[in-house]
C-alpha cells in the first residue's frame, strides 16, 4: 500500500449560509488536498494527514470526520494544553476574506520534537506540506521539518510543496521569500499561485515565477493563476501553457488545494503534465461552484473518471 501524507494544520471552519446561520466544518489547506487525493487516488494508496491536535471536544471531531472519509489519523499527534484553530469565511463576489482564532493551534508545535515529526512522515511515498504550515511553526520547527524532508527525499520519498502565501502570517514578505525559496530548493515539485507570488517576489508573469522556482532546482513546476492559463514545466522540457475556460464564481476557498490534489493524483497515476493540469482544472473550477473548501468526494470522483485521458 503506497501513502500518500500531508502535513499541516487541521482547523474548524465557518462557512455562512444565511444571515447569522453559519455551518461548521473541518478543513484547512493541506488538509483540503489530502481530501481531493482521497477522491481520486485508487484504493492502492493510503491517504494520511499528519498534524498535533488537542484532547478537547472540538479538537476530537477531526478525528470523527477523517475517520469518516477514509483519510487516515495514525499520523496525529496530541498536546494535551491546546486545542485546534478556527476560521470563518467571508465572502465578497466569490472572493473571499478569513477572520482566524489560532494561537492557541497545537499545530504551531507539530515540529517541535524531532522523533515525532518522523513516526509522521516515515515511509511516505508523496509528502505535501504548504507555506501556511511553515509560517505557523517557529524557526526551531521550521528546520527540523527542513531537515527531516530532505533526510526522507534521499530515500526516495516525492516531496510537494504550495507556498500558498498568506502575508499576515508572516512577520516580513522578506522572511517569506526566503523561507519560500529554501524550502523550493529541496522539492520534487512545486504548485505556486501567481497571484501569491507577484506579491512576494515580485513576479510579472507565471513564467517567470516558473523559472525562479527552475533556478532553484525545482524538477516540476505548476503555477495557478485564478482563472487565467495555467503554466507547467517539467524538467528540461519547454514551459507548456492550458488554456482554460473560466466559470461562475460562488467561492473560491479551497480551490487551489483542490487543484493540488487533484494534480498530484493524475500526475502519479501517469497522466502526462497537460492531462493533470487539466483534470485537476475541471474539479477546481467546480470547486468554486461550492460554499465551502471541500466538495462532496463523490462529485468529485465522478468529475475525476469522467475525464479519465
Amino acid at each position: 500500500m503506497k501513502k500518500f501524507v500531508a502535513i499541516g494544520e487541521c482547523m474548524l471552519e465557518l462557512s455562512s449560509v444565511k444571515d447569522d446561520l453559519w455551518k461548521m466544518g473541518v478543513a484547512g489547506d493541506t488538509l483540503n488536498t489530502s481530501w481531493y487525493a482521497r477522491a481520486c487516488l485508487s484504493k492502492n494508496w493510503s491517504v494520511l494527514f499528519a498534524t498535533k491536535i488537542g484532547k478537547d471536544v472540538m479538537s476530537s471531531k477531526v478525528i470523527s470526520f477523517l475517520n469518516q472519509n477514509d483519510i487516515g489519523t495514525d499520523r496525529i499527534h496530541y498536546h494535551t494544553s491546546r486545542t485546534i484553530g478556527l476560521y470563518a469565511i467571508h465572502l465578497n463576489k466569490g472572493e473571499r476574506n478569513f477572520a482566524y482564532w489560532r494561537d492557541n493551534s497545537a499545530a504551531r508545535l507539530l515540529a517541535d520534537d524531532q522523533k515525532i515529526l518522523r513516526l509522521m512522515l516515515e515511509d511516505a511515498d508523496i509528502i505535501h506540506f504548504s507555506g501556511i504550515t511553515l509560517a505557523i511553526l517557529p524557526p526551531e520547527g521550521r528546520e527540523k521539518l527542513f531537515v527531516t524532508l530532505q533526510k526522507l527525499r534521499t530515500k526516495g520519498s516525492f516531496i510537494s510543496f504550495d507556498p500558498n502565501i498568506r502575508p499576515k502570517l508572516w512577520d516580513s514578505l522578506d522572511l517569506a521569500n526566503s523561507i519560500i525559496s529554501k524550502a523550493a530548493s529541496f522539492c520534487d515539485v512545486i504548485l505556486p499561485s501567481f497571484e501569491e507570488e507577484s506579491i512576494c517576489f515580485g513576479d510579472n508573469t507565471p513564467v517567470e515565477t516558473i523559472n525562479r522556482y527552475n533556478y532553484l532546482g525545482a524538477p516540476l513546476i505548476v503555477v495557478k493563476d485564478a482563472g487565467s492559463s495555467i503554466y507547467g514545466k517539467e524538467g528540461d522540457n519547454p514551459v507548456v501553457c492550458v488554456e482554460i475556460q473560466k466559470k461562475p464564481l460562488v467561492d473560491s476557498t479551497g480551490a487551489g488545494d483542490s487543484f493540488n490534489g487533484v494534480f498530484l493524483s493524475a500526475y502519479i497515476d501517469g497522466c502526462s503534465l497537460k492531462n493533470s493540469i487539466r483534470k485537476a482544472h475541471n474539479i477546481s473550477s467546480h470547486v468554486i461552484g461550492y460554499k465551502g473548501a471541500l466538495v462532496p468526494m463523490q462529485d468529485v470522483k465522478k468529475i475525476y473518471k469522467s475525464n479519465l485521458n
